[in-house]
């Protein structure tokens, strides 16, 4: 398609207003694999930080804020995850132009899968590979809901700070946890209104499935049915410990797999096999 001084217009618009929603760690123009991150439920990109130190020199880190935090702190909160998938999927979208992957832990993981979905069923080119973190597969979504959102203050907050992600000293911070907590209910009322429409259809990227081997919010009996999401390989990567294994020492380790296996499912579609 010839393009034209209003699309290409309209095209640097779009790019614009994604860069500004995202943060790129090391910005790269022609990166061999462009990896998109998305972030848990109360939390920010500053989570995947440390990926600009474990992928490869030729790879590029796109990270997200949702709304209401971090450089996007001035925008709404978002309580839907059809919405908040349809946002992010228009401003994926201008990043898609070299070959890229997708990551999401937790919350991010269900966005990684449906902006997956929404961009490869809209037309746009899928992701060489999707990496789901620390959520029991999209069929089991009817046993997964919460309403962690509905809980008091101190009900709430003592509740994520038992899951591993939020440290404990940000109960020093009043101002801080007000605020913290107005994100985690917005993000974990749109996580609980998750509903897949049980005729979806499936996306042809590989999967990898990564979990902790105690994490009792996605036990290992409820990560094989996302083999149900694509018609492409899926494998699984376990490590010790709970919800937010990949933290701490801990993230070295988990980089390294999921360098792998994104490389892996890169260089087959590179070679036009099979996924």
């Amino acid at each position: 398609m010839t393009s034209t001084p209003a699309t290409a217009a309209a095209t640097a618009a779009t790019a614009a207003t994604a860069t500004t929603g995202y943060i790129r760690p090391r910005p790269l123009d022609d990166p061999a694999l462009r990896v998109i991150g998305f972030h848990h439920a109360g939390g920010s990109a500053a989570v995947y930080y440390p990926l600009a130190r474990e992928l490869p020199s030729d790879w590029d880190l796109v990270l997200l804020d949702l709304p209401g935090r971090g450089k996007r702190h001035a925008e709404p909160l978002r309580q839907s995850l059809p919405e908040l998938v349809e946002l992010i999927a228009g401003e994926v979208r201008p990043w898609t132009d070299v070959p890229y992957a997708i990551f999401g832990h937790s919350l991010g993981a269900v966005i990684a899968i449906e902006v997956a979905r929404a961009l490869e069923h809209g037309a746009s080119s899928p992701p060489a590979w999707v990496g789901v973190s620390g959520r029991a597969a999209p069929s089991f979504q009817g046993h997964l809901r919460g309403r962690l959102y509905e809980l008091d203050d101190d009900s709430l907050l003592s509740e994520l700070i038992s899951m591993g992600g939020t440290p404990e000293r940000i109960q020093n911070a009043p101002a801080f946890v007000e605020h913290f907590l107005r994100v985690a209910r917005a993000d974990l009322r749109a996580v609980d209104s998750y509903a897949p429409h049980p005729d979806r259809p499936p996306i042809s990227s590989p999967v990898t499935v990564f979990g902790g081997d105690a994490d009792p919010r996605a036990p290992k009996h409820m990560l094989s049915a996302w083999s149900r999401e694509t018609t492409g390989q899926v494998r699984q990567r376990l490590f010790p410990g709970g919800h937010f294994y990949f933290l701490g020492e801990a993230f070295a380790a988990f980089a390294q797999q999921l360098v792998e296996e994104a490389a892996f499912a890169a260089r087959r579609k590179a070679a036009d096999l099979p996924q």
